[in-house]
């Protein structure tokens, strides 16, 4: 599969998480760890996904939902934008990374 260098550059900066997947879907990819996504990743911009109890520190940080438009409307997903200083430090990322795959375990239920 042909991916992007940022794809690339992800995948290498999530290997503390585990052995992380991508998969073209939605005009980007999707990140996947043991079957469950939990990031996408358009037009080069990661987000991860919130649940009710990690929603609130994007929203504290102003990180936006990721959006498309559907029948005239704005559709939010339960994605948010990654905050950008952990895109150069993996060990943060990996800590933002982990919370989203809880998110996905916990959506899954």
């Amino acid at each position: 599969m042909a991916q992007n260098d940022f794809i690339d550059f992800l995948l290498d900066q999530l290997r503390l998480i585990g052995p992380v997947s991508p998969r073209r879907m939605f005009g980007g990819y999707g990140l996947f760890l043991d079957g469950l996504m939990f990031a996408l990743v358009i037009e080069d911009t990661l987000y991860l996904k919130a649940d009710e109890h990690s929603r609130v520190d994007f929203e504290d940080r102003d990180l936006p939902p990721f959006t498309y438009g559907r029948q005239g409307k704005q559709i939010a997903l339960s994605y948010f934008q990654a905050p950008e200083e952990a895109l150069d430090d993996s060990q943060m990322l990996a800590d933002w990374a982990n919370r989203a795959f809880a998110a996905a375990l916990q959506a899954r239920r």
